[in-house]
């Protein structure tokens, strides 16, 4: 009874905390990240050579990178050159471009499959090579692609844990605190994994109903 009102009263109100500094990493660096990650995208299929292989360094270099050590060249790093970011900021900035890497690739994919026959049906028709892009072509990459991306999304919900490794306190940070404190690893980090199970849940229930609601009849491959 005892451990109840313990977990009830000093540590539910922190991980709560934590949290909401998670859920506040998550919403913008998944945001950022997409659209960082379909311009990208983009830019690797359609760009010219220079671009091609200026942003393929970039995925490579994002890719390649281990995240913590992103986030520590943003936070720690920066300063020598005089630019200083706050955890937070450092957090999101690391957050966004190495899942834009990601997104990229899922992006790209999405945008080779789709058949020459519509390019060239497009271009016969007048299209500017940027109006068949965003008109055309991108909307049915985006809704193929839908799914690598939602799995990407929900791989940021997991590694924003990392964030605390940069002083941004954030749920996997309180925990920490309050097990160092306390000594009840087991129970806290329990505690800890089921809040992110939850968050994990309630992301691949929203990015299933996005898949759904943009599915096309006849144009998706369904089980049988």
């Amino acid at each position: 009874m005892e451990e109840l009102f313990f977990i009830k009263n000093d540590v539910l109100p922190l991980l709560a905390k934590g949290t909401i500094i998670s859920i506040k990493l998550i919403v913008p660096s998944a945001i950022f990240g997409l659209i960082i990650g379909i311009i990208v995208g983009i830019q690797r299929v359609f760009g010219n050579t220079f671009i091609r292989k200026l942003v393929d360094t970039y995925v490579m270099i994002f890719r390649g990178f281990p995240l913590v050590i992103q986030l520590f060249i943003w936070y720690f790093g920066l300063p020598h050159l005089g630019i200083y970011l706050s955890p937070y900021a450092a957090a999101v900035l690391g957050f966004s471009l190495c899942s834009s890497a990601y997104h990229s690739e899922y992006i790209r994919g999405a945008l080779l499959s789709i058949k020459r026959g519509q390019l060239m049906a497009a271009q016969a028709l007048g299209f500017t090579k940027t109006k068949m892009i965003f008109s055309i072509i991108l909307p049915q990459a985006i809704r193929r692609a839908l799914p690598g991306c939602g799995n990407e999304i929900i791989y940021l919900i997991k590694y924003s844990s990392l964030a605390y490794m940069i002083t941004c306190i954030e749920l996997t940070g309180e925990g920490h605190t309050i097990a160092s404190e306390t000594f009840k690893f087991t129970e806290i980090f329990l505690i800890v994994g089921v809040i992110y199970l939850f968050l994990t849940t309630i992301a691949s229930r929203l990015l299933g109903y996005f898949e759904s609601r943009f599915r096309l009849p006849g144009f998706e491959h369904y089980r049988m």
